[in-house]
């Protein structure tokens, strides 16, 4: 089944030094833009991610230092990166919990600013879990009838993806052809930073999701206990959830 798309879809994976959100950084990005008229556009690249690859990412991946040391950093690329995502919503594998947070992360580390909050994302692993619960290699033999032979290369598992959501429409008739029904469906909550320390409650107020404060409004924690702000920026949070914090800070004073 041909996707049915507003605006265009990209596809995309990384692979990484690690799976640390603040820490890690990526060292090799593949997507598939996918346009509404079906036209597809390839692109896969290596950076340079400034610090050592751990050998237990290398054994996953199979990229080591020597493989990137002559590429470019990530903020070489970040502008035109976000040129070329721009206008578009993205899917990917397990992207929701950890792609999207990390790239959001390089952009920022980068001084890009792109909105990432505007955009719809399908996790096709949220899908695939709602349905079947299995990996990725599982997934493509599942729907596709295929044998993943390059799982863990940025390349093969973004075009494993893309042929998996396809196939999944195929297969769910209550699976609606539309991005915004999956961006919704493959959602397992609403969050407000990507990596889910604050969250929407169902009254559309922005609540803390972790520690003491967990299920209380992020405006009220600010009010009563002015140093968690300090401690949030100060700690080894991901720069999106100090940005969205800061944003509700600033919202509080411009209210008074």
């Amino acid at each position: 089944m041909q996707l049915n798309l507003k605006n265009p879809l990209v596809f995309f994976d990384l692979e990484t030094t690690g799976i640390n959100i603040v820490k890690d950084r990526i060292i090799e990005i593949s997507f598939v833009k996918v346009c509404p008229n079906g036209k597809e556009e390839h692109k896969t690249r290596r950076i340079n991610p400034e610090m050592h690859i751990p050998e237990e990412s290398t054994a996953i991946h199979g990229i080591k230092d020597e493989d990137v040391k002559d590429c470019p950093t990530f903020k070489l690329i970040a502008k035109s990166l976000a040129a070329q995502l721009e206008g578009c919503d993205l899917a990917g594998y397990n992207s929701n919990r950890f792609d999207i947070p990390l790239l959001a992360e390089e952009f920022l580390r980068a001084d890009v600013d792109i909105d990432l909050n505007k955009r719809k994302f399908v996790d096709v692993q949220t899908i695939f879990h709602k349905k079947e619960q299995r990996t990725l290699a599982a997934a493509y033999k599942f729907y596709c009838d295929k044998d993943l032979d390059n799982a863990h290369s940025a390349e093969g598992d973004t075009m494993a993806t893309y042929e998996v959501l396809k196939s999944q429409l195929d297969r769910y008739p209550d699976l609606q052809n539309d991005i915004n029904f999956l961006s919704h469906y493959s959602s397992f909550n609403n969050n407000v930073d990507f990596a889910g320390r604050m969250i929407y409650n169902d009254k559309g107020e922005e609540v803390i999701n972790f520690g003491k404060y967990k299920g209380q409004k992020v405006a009220d924690v600010l009010k009563n206990d002015p140093s968690y702000y300090s401690w949030i920026m100060n700690g080894d949070f991901p720069l999106n959830t100090k940005k969205m914090l800061t944003e509700i800070k600033l919202r509080g004073f411009n209210s008074k």
